[in-house]
């Protein structure tokens, strides 16, 4: 590991001096500069690990290298060195972001302890960030994401097909991630820099599916005013991806089986015959199996299809995901609109953890949408952002099926007081018993209570107050 990286500015030559052989007597690498405009450029040339300035510098002072040292692409630390010792130099300057500060005179040993606790900080702080890029690693896969045991499966399994031409046959319930599956096979494979065609075969009726699988010539049928490829011939040397297999008639299901067993196939209304090198990624929310018993898929095709079968679990058999899953969309989310949230609320987050998904990771992708849309920026995503119905009771209105969390009851019963009440009135009113029923659940315990509403003790006790709440005579200091 390299040593750590220290900027020394100090405009007192005798104690620049000194702080300099002090900290490379220890080990640190360090350069020095004697003003403010000599550290700037050397702040602009290089990364730092450390800052150690004084405040008072000719040109540039301490706090203008610390505005620099703060700027999104560095990841520099400041200690402040001030002459001055007055409280109100060191406030502002840590609340500018300075890691810590030391008062001239001082002990070089304390000079010292101070950049060894900070060069821990950042050690402890880089081991994070390498562990969460492992974890990330782990358990993200071209945008598959879980730690769920099942869903960790399904990626290794996904890793290990990509690198083949085996055909897969991705099955489960609508909003699983099927199609984020065939993505990672096809972008992780020989063939990635081929085509990648897709197609629903649920949203096309026989005729046309035939024709938009195999193509079709001039006059093969009303309206075929030209020749036209087929997406087999459009993905010839890619990978094609086949979205709702099981709603392909028997019709189609025999022609696809010849171009499984060999590789050729005609165009609708043509005799020539045309050979493709494709790569066949199926999908399926169907038991093709039982479909194959009740005869409406042929046996000899689901053999061929079903090679490599890829199962992907419900979400609601995924607990452990969910929260996971909610954070990795609201990153992408909050960056593609601009909108900084801060994250989830403990009470959000115990509804989303409580709640059945049964459009599982589309529905929550969506919910997630929509609460950035709703959301307040710099705050905390509250579980009636997540909802977004008017008619919801988070927001003074009655249950209604349209919500998922009031069709499963998680909203608890709030009964609508006035119909003719504004929104804001009706989500004071909410917040009002909302706290209510979290203070009776943590029985009176004003700390539970307000880590549960994702709030500091003085902003519980500024609620309880505007909404007449007991809780206390006298006013908690800020956590």
């Amino acid at each position: 590991m390299s040593p750590t990286s220290i900027l020394l500015v100090d405009d007192e030559p005798l104690m620049r001096l000194s702080m300099l052989d002090a900290l490379k007597a220890v080990g640190y690498d360090v350069q020095a500069a004697a003003t403010g405009n000599e550290g700037k450029d050397l702040l602009l040339k290089g990364q730092f690990d450390i800052l150690i300035t004084d405040l008072q510098l000719p040109g540039i002072d301490g706090l203008g290298l610390l505005q620099l040292c703060k700027e999104p692409s560095r990841r520099t630390e400041a200690i402040m060195i001030t002459a001055h010792g007055s409280v109100e130099t060191a406030v502002n300057a840590m609340k500018a972001g300075a890691y810590d500060y030391i008062t001239k005179p001082f002990q070089m040993d304390e000079l010292l302890l101070v950049v060894e606790r900070l060069s821990k900080v950042q050690a402890l702080k880089r081991e994070n960030q390498q562990l969460r890029q492992q974890l990330e690693g782990k358990f993200n896969f071209q945008g598959i994401v879980g730690r769920n045991e099942r869903m960790r499966a399904v990626l290794e399994k996904v890793k290990l097909v990509a690198g083949t031409d085996s055909t897969v046959l991705v099955v489960g319930e609508s909003g699983t991630g099927k199609e984020l599956v065939a993505n990672a096979i096809h972008h992780h494979s020989p063939r990635k820099d081929q085509a990648f065609i897709k197609v629903s075969c649920a949203a096309l009726p026989e005729t046309l599916l035939e024709a938009e699988l195999f193509g079709h010539e001039k006059g093969a049928f009303t309206g075929a005013l030209r020749q036209r490829k087929g997406r087999f011939e459009l993905a010839h040397r890619g990978t094609l991806f086949l979205d709702e297999i099981g709603e392909i008639s028997l019709v189609v299901q025999v022609k696809l089986l010849r171009v499984l067993q060999e590789r050729q196939f005609e165009r609708v209304g043509g005799n020539e015959t045309i050979e493709v090198d494709v790569r066949l990624i199926c999908a399926t929310q169907k038991d093709l199996k039982k479909e194959v018993t009740q005869g409406r898929f042929r046996e000899d095709l689901y053999y061929r299809l079903n090679v490599v079968p890829i199962m992907l679990p419900p979400l609601r058999e995924r607990r452990e995901d969910v929260l996971m899953l909610a954070e990795h969309v609201l990153g992408n989310r909050s960056e593609h609109v601009k909108k900084a949230i801060k994250g989830l609320s403990p009470a959000a987050e115990e509804l989303l953890l409580r709640y059945s998904f049964p459009g599982n990771v589309r529905e929550l992708e969506n919910m997630i949408e929509r609460a950035v849309a709703l959301g307040r920026e710099r705050e905390e995503i509250q579980p009636w952002d997540l909802c977004g119905y008017a008619t919801c009771p988070f927001l003074g209105g009655m249950p209604q099926e349209t919500c998922g969390f009031c069709s499963e009851g998680l909203t608890g019963r709030i009964e609508r007081k006035d119909a003719s009440e504004s929104l804001a009135t009706a989500r004071e009113r909410f917040e009002r018993e909302y706290i209510l029923s979290v203070l009776a659940q943590t029985e009176g315990s004003k700390t539970m209570a307000a880590k549960i509403l994702g709030l500091s003790r003085k902003g519980l006790w500024e609620k309880c107050k505007r909404y007449g709440i007991a809780i206390g005579a006298t006013e908690p200091e800020e956590d």
